[in-house]
C-alpha cells in the first residue's frame, strides 16, 4: 500500500479538467516545434506563428504546473519531489507529449476497469511512449547535429534511423551525435530505452508464463 498521502479533492477536479486541454496543448507544441524545424521554406509569418503557439503552449504547461502547486496545499520543495516527472516535463517541455499515455489510459477504462490486459496495456504504452519519445528525440537531434561541423546526421531520415537504432539498444554506429546537445539526448534515449524494452521484455515473458501455466492447470 502506498504511502503516499492521497490528492486533494480540488486538485483532483483540476487534473480531470484540464486532461484534454493539456493533450491539445502537447499536440500544438510537438506540431509547432516539428514544422519550425522540418519546413525550414515556410515564409516567416508561418514560422513565427509556430514559434508563437509554441510558446504558448509551453505558457499553459507552467501556469497548470502552478495551479497544481497552491491546490495541492503543499510546500514547493514537497510539491517537486511527489511530482518530480512532471517538474522535469516543465523544464523539458518535448516530453509532454507523453501525456497522450495518460489520456489512452483514461480512453481504455470503462467504469474503473481497464479494457485491455495488464500485459497489453504495458506493451501498448511503452510503444506508444517510444514512438513519440523517439519523434521528439530525432527532431531535437537532427536540429543540433545537421549543420554541426563533422556531423554524420545530415537529414532528418538519418536522425530517425539513429533515434531508431538507439532505443532499440542496437548502437550501429553509422552514423551518431557529435555536438554536446545530441549526445545529452543520446543519454536520455538509452535510458529511456532500456527501460521501455525491459518492460516490454518482462511483461511478454510474464504473459507466457501465465499462459504456459494455465495450460499445465488443464
Amino acid at each position: 500500500m502506498s504511502d503516499s498521502p492521497p490528492t486533494p479533492p480540488r486538485q483532483d477536479r483540476w487534473d480531470r479538467r484540464m486532461e484534454l486541454p493539456l493533450t491539445v496543448a502537447s499536440l500544438v507544441y510537438l506540431g509547432g516545434y516539428a514544422v519550425r524545424i522540418l519546413a525550414r521554406d515556410l515564409p516567416d509569418v508561418w514560422r513565427d506563428l509556430c514559434l508563437a503557439l509554441t510558446f504558448a503552449a509551453w505558457a499553459l504547461f507552467v501556469a497548470d504546473y502552478a495551479v497544481r502547486l497552491r491546490l495541492s496545499g503543499l510546500g514547493p520543495l514537497r510539491f517537486v519531489r511527489r511530482h518530480l516527472l512532471d517538474t522535469v516535463v516543465v523544464l523539458l517541455p518535448l516530453l509532454r507529449p507523453l501525456r497522450m499515455v495518460k489520456l489512452y489510459d483514461r480512453v481504455q477504462r470503462r467504469q474503473d476497469r481497464p479494457r485491455l490486459t495488464l500485459y497489453a496495456r504495458v506493451m501498448t504504452y511503452a510503444g506508444l511512449t517510444a514512438l513519440l519519445l523517439g519523434f521528439a528525440g530525432a527532431l531535437t537531434v537532427y536540429q543540433a547535429e545537421h549543420g554541426a561541423p563533422g556531423a554524420t546526421v545530415r537529414t532528418f531520415g538519418d536522425s530517425v534511423w539513429w533515434t531508431c537504432a538507439t532505443l532499440a539498444t542496437v548502437g550501429y554506429g553509422d552514423v551518431a551525435p557529435v555536438t554536446p546537445l545530441g549526445r545529452t539526448v543520446a543519454v536520455g534515449l538509452m535510458a529511456c530505452g532500456l527501460a521501455l524494452l525491459g518492460a516490454v521484455t518482462g511483461s511478454f515473458s510474464s504473459w507466457l508464463i501465465q499462459s504456459f501455466r494455465r495450460e499445465d492447470e488443464r
